[in-house]
């Protein structure tokens, strides 16, 4: 009888339909959100133990992910006729810390407008570690990794390549990373908007049904009535002055301008978590170790 316990299994079952990584080669992750992620992850000593579900990822053996608040789900094709369960569990951030987070992203327009506009800017990351809620985990033991495998090693290949895919998730939507720290995108844009109108004094409502077509010579006045937006509606109140009497402040504002948000302060190395690894010729990720450390004793204090 061998001694390796592993000697039944052998190469995994072939999968028609799996969700395949579609970087064929290389790293995996196009996205900022992605690699951070996987740089995360590889902080955590966990770096050799990924790569041994890369090929998983890319054969599509990974039949299922799901995400949903504080646990990402998988079912993971091995060498067994029954696919392996996955559970990736981080946990959500309290109902209060959430309306305080939201308080800030509404409170920056910058922010706002870039969610509202389905966008996740970099700077995000920061605004969420001042708030008291890293949205990537600070150290392994925050994850709960489950797989019934008989693999003893965390994380197994297969959740590895669930990893590797969950990385590709954020890259599709990363409003997907929010969502696994409790807060949908549908829930997040909405409670963002109704704080917005509060804010600027305006309710969040339906959008009005389209008034009847007429044919007569008041057609207009339907359009008339609506309330002014944008640029109309800061001017609607200015007095008409004749084009001679202004002539001297053509070019100036009529109204005070709103004053430019504040920037957002930010690591000093940043740019270095923007950029990524170099290539290994030149270093690889160990300059990037250097570069980071480098960064951070010469920043600002």
């Amino acid at each position: 009888m061998s001694t390796d316990r592993f000697a039944d299994y052998g190469r995994p079952r072939r999968v028609d339909g799996g969700l395949r990584a579609r970087s064929a080669r290389g790293a995996i992750g196009r996205s900022w959100w992605s690699r951070r992620f996987l740089e995360v992850l590889e902080s955590f000593a966990l770096g050799t133990r990924l790569t041994r579900g890369r090929s998983y990822a890319r054969a599509g053996q990974v039949l299922r992910l799901d995400i949903a608040p504080g646990r990402v789900t998988a079912q993971v094709q091995g060498s067994r006729p029954r696919p392996y369960e996955v559970s990736i569990a981080l946990a959500t951030f309290p109902a209060a810390l959430w309306t305080r987070i939201e308080d800030e992203l509404a409170g920056q327009a910058f922010f706002s407008a870039r969610l509202l506009a389905g966008d996740l800017p970099d700077e995000l990351e920061e605004l969420f570690v001042a708030a008291g809620a890293p949205l990537f985990p600070a150290a392994v033991d925050e994850l709960t990794q489950r797989c019934n495998c008989p693999d003893f090693a965390v994380p197994c290949k297969h959740l590895a390549a669930t990893f590797y895919l969950l990385a590709e998730a954020f890259d599709a939507d990363p409003f997907e990373l929010l969502h696994w720290r409790g807060r949908s995108r549908a829930d997040l844009l909405d409670r963002l908007r109704a704080r917005r109108a509060e804010a600027t004094g305006t309710a969040v409502s339906p959008a009005p049904a389209a008034a009847p077509v007429s044919t007569s010579d008041d057609s207009s006045s339907a359009v008339d009535a609506l309330p002014p937006v944008g640029a109309a509606r800061a001017l609607a109140g200015l007095a008409t002055t004749p084009l001679a009497e202004a002539v001297d402040r053509f070019w100036a504002s009529p109204v005070p301008l709103p004053d430019r948000p504040p920037r957002l302060a930010t690591g000093p190395d940043l740019l270095l978590r923007q950029l990524g690894p170099p290539a290994p010729a030149i270093g690889g990720p160990g300059l990037l170790e250097r570069l980071r450390r480098a960064y951070r004793a010469f920043g600002p204090r």
